[in-house]
């Protein structure tokens, strides 16, 4: 996957996030305080963001740094995680389904992976400089 099309799904992610958040914060008030799970909802839109713009910034870093192929794992890493992390706390939030709570720290996982990957790249290639 190349810098662009890595941007390209963070921008797609974040305006998910957005349209999520908005919606929790409007549309689903009912549900969230039914389930009690207001607090969770809003865990996931944090969760979601901040790893979207780590995404796009690991984008940015391919766009300047083509050849950081290692970049790759960090990428499906954080785009593994953002799927199961907020995603599971989504469900979770709006069915108050409980066991989905056991899926979120797999999407954990993948995070930590993710922002490792992006430390062994950078190990790995030591100039960050753009030529």
């Amino acid at each position: 996957m190349n810098g662009r099309q890595i941007i390209m799904i963070a921008a797609l992610s974040g305006a998910l996030a957005v349209g999520l958040g908005a919606f929790g914060a409007h549309g689903l008030q009912e549900i969230l305080a039914s389930t009690g799970r207001e607090e969770t909802f809003e865990t996931a839109v944090k969760y979601h963001f901040y790893h979207t713009l780590a995404l796009a910034l690991i984008g940015l870093i391919q766009l300047v740094r083509p050849k950081w192929k290692s970049l790759q794992f960090s990428v499906w890493n954080m785009i593994g995680g953002i799927v199961i992390f907020p995603g599971s706390l989504y469900i979770l939030s709006l069915t108050g389904i409980t066991w989905w709570g056991a899926v979120t720290p797999l999407g954990g996982v993948f995070f930590i992976l993710g922002w490792l990957g992006l430390f062994y790249a950078a190990l790995r290639n030591d100039q960050i400089v753009v030529d």
